[in-house]
């Protein structure tokens, strides 16, 4: 018997026009726009060339390891349709089980690292565009999250207002502001903008390889062979955690949710305990906001965090707050439980009582985004 689920994190895999038809006419000689390459066959060409990535990569799902090699030719045929149609993403949901699935972007990801704010402004608006028809043919189950830049405080909120109205869930926020310089996310300044998240009910996520000094092979330099630096991907995401709790910004926030995806939660119980521990031992010395309640307190409240296969996540969920863990798929990264969730599932839950079990795997995501999704009796 399946298991009804929902997947927290799955991915678009922009179509070759899914920028350049819509981007703002300054930058379409710059758009990214899918060409085939003789020896990766379909990519994505980045900024007139800067980048060129590999689309069978973010389509690899299922695949033997072999596969992964990075040295042979798939052409677009060869790429998971449900990466760009609605349609056959639904049969691919079936296929595997799940009910829903929030949607993230993959071209989208690694413009997140993009030196020039103009150029990754007029590519998320284009994106937003593009992703806002695609999850027009099935609301209730393709649930997406709109991207923005984040030139500015005013920007940004003006780019969560234009999201609403196109139908988007959420909102998937660069590691780094555009406008960093002037001052972190836990700044005050950026209050105004968490608060029209918190008003608008779009839900601000933070996607591990957006904050540029997680990704492999930018100016972030990992000891040791490049299999290390796969390790390594997830302190992005626990970098944001602690910039949020430390810097007081859901002590000024209450309300305001954040999820911080794909970076795994088994390690999630020690670094509370971790981060309870300098809060009393080392206040006096470590800078830090002014903060009412244990760090422990606010990851409980106010982070979400998903995972895909990791065994241990299910097994501490009695070391955290199980309703802000959520399960996902990674459909149709090379990372993903695709096509086999359900046999993932029924094995790393199989322990868990069935209320807390379908908590993660569908229940928390339902509650946090407010979906609509109809659940067997």
């Amino acid at each position: 018997m399946s298991l009804f689920s929902i997947s927290a994190d799955s991915h678009i895999v922009e179509p070759g026009d899914c920028y350049i038809d819509r981007i703002d006419p300054a930058f379409r000689d710059r758009s990214p726009v899918g060409v085939t390459d003789e020896k990766l066959g379909a990519v994505m060409d980045v900024d007139n060339g800067r980048s060129r990535v590999p689309l069978w990569f973010l389509s690899a799902a299922g695949k033997p390891a072999e596969y992964l090699s990075m040295t042979h030719y798939v052409g677009w045929d060869g790429l998971y349709p449900g990466g760009h149609d609605p349609k056959a993403r639904l049969v691919e949901q079936d296929r595997d089980g799940v009910a829903a699935e929030v949607l993230y972007p993959s071209i989208g990801m690694l413009l997140c690292n993009h030196p020039d704010a103009d150029y990754k402004k007029a590519c998320f608006d284009a994106y937003n565009l593009w992703l806002s028809e695609y999850v027009s043919a099935a609301p209730e189950r393709l649930i997406g999250l709109g991207q923005t830049a984040l030139r500015s405080v005013e920007e940004g909120i003006a780019d969560l207002e234009r999201m609403s109205e196109q139908g988007l869930r959420g909102v998937m926020i660069p590691g780094f502001a555009a406008c960093w310089e002037e001052g972190d996310y836990d700044d005050a300044r950026w209050d105004p903008f968490w608060r029209a998240c918190v008003e608008l009910g779009l839900v601000p996520s933070f996607h591990i390889l957006t904050s540029g000094d997680d990704v492999p092979g930018s100016q972030w330099k990992s000891r040791g062979p490049k299999m290390n630096s796969f390790l390594g991907i997830i302190r992005g995401c626990q970098d944001l955690i602690g910039t949020f709790v430390f810097g007081g910004v859901f002590e000024r926030n209450p309300d305001l949710k954040v999820v911080c995806v794909e970076a795994d939660a088994g390690w999630l119980a020690h670094w509370m305990r971790r981060a309870d521990h300098a809060m009393v031992r080392h206040h006096t010395w470590l800078a830090h906001g002014t903060l009412s309640r244990l760090p422990s307190e606010y990851v409980r409240d106010n982070v979400y965090v998903t995972f895909q296969d990791d065994w241990v996540a299910f097994h501490t969920v009695d070391l955290v707050e199980h309703r802000r863990l959520m399960w996902a798929s990674d459909h149709p990264h090379s990372d993903s439980t695709f096509p086999d969730s359900q046999k993932l599932l029924a094995e790393h839950t199989a322990h868990l009582a069935p209320d807390v079990r379908d908590d993660i795997i569908w229940r928390n995501c339902m509650e946090l985004y407010g979906l609509k999704v109809a659940v067997p009796a």
